[in-house]
């Protein structure tokens, strides 16, 4: 079987519909901060606007996952990246998450110590559609039963984690914040 390659900068290919809400931002910044805050409040808040943004879509871009006969190998977009050998991956699926009406998959790996690691370049999002994902995951589970043996693959247990989605999580957290307050507020009456 041939190695399979999939890079963020095939999958993240910057548009301007992708730069557009950035761009709205540092409007944004550039009126409201120059009205009420002054010149050098206002450089600032966007220096470190753009100092967030600019090394995160780099990373994005420079990410990659590799398939091969020697394992999964991840690289989140800096050093050479880990090769994770096909005896230590137990299973293979798909991670889907909800977010807005849309569904974002992603490919990720069952490592034997109980992590898990998406593969990089190998997702799909409204934002970023990949035609071919259902096809390049096909290929890396066919890897993944090539490389091991049946009694090797064993499907992990559900978690937390797995239960709870992002949306859970922040509703969540939204009312343990209110408490919170609500508390901080109570206890400092007279």
């Amino acid at each position: 079987m041939n190695e399979l390659i999939f890079r963020g900068k095939d999958l993240f290919r910057p548009s301007w519909s992708n730069f557009l809400p950035l761009l709205l931002v540092l409007t944004a910044q550039l009126v409201f901060g120059g009205m009420n805050l002054g010149v050098w409040p206002t450089f600032w808040m966007v220096l470190v606007t753009v100092a967030l943004c600019v090394p995160a879509a780099v990373l994005s871009w420079r990410s990659w996952s590799r398939v091969g006969a020697d394992g999964v190998s991840v690289c989140w977009g800096f050093g050479r990246g880990r090769t994770y050998p096909w005896q230590e991956i137990r299973w293979v699926d798909v991670r889907e998450t909800r977010s807005n009406g849309s569904m974002a998959y992603a490919a990720r790996v069952f490592l034997t110590d109980g992590r898990r690691r998406s593969l990089p370049g190998l997702q799909s999002s409204r934002l970023y559609p990949s035609a071919d994902f259902d096809t390049d995951f096909q290929r890396l589970v066919n890897w993944w039963e090539y490389s091991t043996h049946p009694t090797q693959r064993v499907k992990p247990a559900k978690q937390l984690r797995d239960r709870v989605t992002p949306t859970v999580a922040g509703v969540l957290l939204g009312f343990l914040t209110s408490a919170v307050i609500l508390v901080v507020v109570i206890l400092q009456q007279p």
